[in-house]
C-alpha cells in the first residue's frame, strides 16, 4: 500500500528544476518515497485548470502522514525555497489516492 500524488507542473527553469530534484531525492528516499512515473508533456488536450503543465509525475509515500511529514520537513522547505520556487510557475495536484498495488515498490 502506498499513498500517491499525480502532479502537473509548469517548469520554467529546467536546469534549476534538475537541481531541485537532485537536492530533494536523498530526503525523499529517507522518507521511503520515490517517483513512480515522470513525463515531459508537450501538448495538453483537455484541462480542468488554467494552470499550464509541461511536466507530469506520480510521487509516492508509504502513507499520507509520511507525505505530510516530508513536505513539512525544514530541510525540504529550504530546498524548495532555494530551487523549486524559481523553477516552477504552476503546480497542480491532479489526484491523490491510496494504491494497494505493489508495482514499482
Amino acid at each position: 500500500m502506498s499513498y500517491e500524488l499525480l502532479v502537473g507542473l509548469q517548469v520554467v527553469e529546467p536546469e534549476l528544476y534538475v537541481k531541485y530534484r537532485q537536492a530533494m531525492m536523498p530526503l525523499l528516499v529517507k522518507y521511503g518515497g520515490g517517483f513512480r512515473y515522470d513525463f515531459w508533456v508537450q501538448e495538453t488536450l483537455k484541462s480542468a485548470t488554467v494552470n499550464e503543465m509541461n511536466r507530469v509525475f506520480v510521487i509516492y509515500f508509504k502513507n499520507k502522514e509520511t507525505m505530510r511529514l516530508f513536505f513539512n520537513n525544514a530541510e525540504y522547505l529550504q530546498i524548495k525555497n532555494e530551487y523549486y520556487i524559481n523553477a516552477v510557475s504552476a503546480t497542480t495536484i491532479l489526484s491523490e489516492y491510496e494504491n494497494d498495488s505493489d508495482i514499482g515498490l
